[in-house]
């Protein structure tokens, strides 16, 4: 895989988004930031602004989400669109790498949680950073598995989505940076 050949997948806001950005840009890897109109972002490369009709394409029930997920969920216009534009992220890339928690009933904390269970559902490699385990893990269909040190994950797929917490603590910034350069470092 040519780094050339590789898209990141992702949102644009501050926090893990945004880490996983600015590790594309140094690697020279091509970024698509999708979002909406009045959304705050940070990272501007990349950006494609989806429309009214195609952020329609992501609509989900919020009471499926909220039972899936075992939580609730605000009503909002705005978190609708949230979770449309995370839908292209999960829809567009090949393999998922998160940022965040995972929480015991083996959800990812958050609204990065939703991305996490669709991709799930898409049955795409699924990684996930726990800030608070300080160790990566990856999704076996049924269960977590822990990628022990040495076994951190390298990017295998050109089109991959990058997403997590807005407040990534410094492990978390370290573990985007250590996938980038375990995959793109010696290239």
């Amino acid at each position: 895989m040519k780094k050339e050949e590789c898209i990141l997948f992702s949102g644009g806001i501050k926090g893990a988004e945004a880490e996983f950005g600015a590790n594309a840009e140094r690697f020279g890897i091509e970024e698509v930031n999708f979002t909406f109109e009045g959304h705050a972002i940070v990272r501007r490369r990349g950006l494609r602004v989806l429309t009214q009709d195609e952020l329609k394409n992501g609509d989900v029930s919020l009471e499926y989400i909220a039972k899936l997920m075992n939580r609730r969920y605000p009503a909002t216009p705005v978190f609708r669109k949230i979770l449309q534009s995370i839908w292209y992220q999960i829809n567009s890339g090949r393999e998922i790498y998160v940022i965040g928690e995972i929480l015991e009933d083996k959800t990812v904390k958050g609204g990065t949680g939703w991305g996490s269970e669709f991709a799930k559902l898409c049955n795409k490699p699924l990684y996930v950073f726990d800030q608070k385990r300080d160790s990566w893990f990856i999704w076996n269909q049924t269960e977590w598995a822990e990628c022990k040190k040495g076994n951190e994950p390298v990017i295998g797929h050109a089109r991959f989505a990058g997403t997590g917490t807005r407040f990534p603590e410094e492990n978390g910034r370290k573990a985007i940076a250590g996938l980038f350069e375990r995959t793109f470092g010696n290239k």
